[in-house]
């Protein structure tokens, strides 16, 4: 069986995911103090990897692991509310309906669909019931008798972490996949060791030094007007 697995943030929407998340929570008046600590704590990071006094992967990895503070308190059902809230609302007029068409034409010739994203694993998960994708993985929450508790799980999901938990949640689904003849979608850096794991690697609106790398290996390359090789 073949596999097409495709990062979410920059790849299947123009915007990032977590914008989504923290526009629930100020539109319905919730979370503010916990709002202002992250941002008090994060930005100055935003500068400092300006600098590159940390790396952009260490960067995000913070970010993405963080945002689970949001959802301290919060029950699993209820959390429900915020995921539809994020695609039903937020994202529509973010997709790449491009390469939303790529996906359904994986979909179409009986390849394996995954998701793999630093975003919430639920959140995800939400993202791929809407795509019919069949597996979403993400960073993993951490619950408590229903409750999260406001700490996400080891690890991130992103850089060498995605290949490794992609393979994992293929192993437990007892998914045999033809990693040389499956492709990857993506649009960062922080993707490239998910890129690396498959046959045929594609930059999807690369950011720039993912483009660097795609042009030196001949990857393919969707642009915003045309697709290259």
């Amino acid at each position: 069986m073949k596999a097409a697995f495709f990062d979410v943030d920059g790849t299947l929407t123009t915007t990032r995911v977590w914008k989504g998340y923290l526009a629930y929570f100020k539109q319905h008046h919730m979370k503010r103090g916990t709002h202002l600590w992250f941002l008090l704590l994060h930005y100055p990071l935003y500068f400092i990897r300006r600098t590159r006094l940390i790396s952009e992967i260490s960067f995000r990895t913070i970010w993405a692991s963080d945002l689970a503070w949001y959802l301290r308190g919060v029950s699993v059902q209820d959390s429900t509310a915020i995921w539809d809230w994020i695609v039903r609302e937020y994202l529509p007029p973010y997709w790449r309906q491009d390469i939303r068409v790529v996906l359904e034409s994986h979909r179409a010739a009986g390849d394996l669909v995954m998701l793999v994203s630093s975003g919430p694993q639920p959140l995800i998960e939400r993202i791929g019931q809407e795509l019919g994708a069949d597996i979403s993985i993400g960073t993993r929450l951490e619950q408590s008798d229903g409750w999260y508790t406001g700490r996400s799980l080891a690890p991130v999901c992103i850089d060498e972490s995605k290949p490794e938990l992609a393979k994992q949640a293929l192993a437990e689904r007892s998914f045999v996949i033809d990693l040389a003849a499956s492709t990857a979608y993506a649009d960062s850096v922080s993707d490239l060791r998910l890129l690396e794991m498959v046959g045929n690697p594609a930059a999807v609106y690369p950011e720039a030094a993912l483009e660097t790398i795609a042009r030196q290996r001949n990857w393919r390359i969707f642009a915003l007007k045309n697709l290259e090789n």
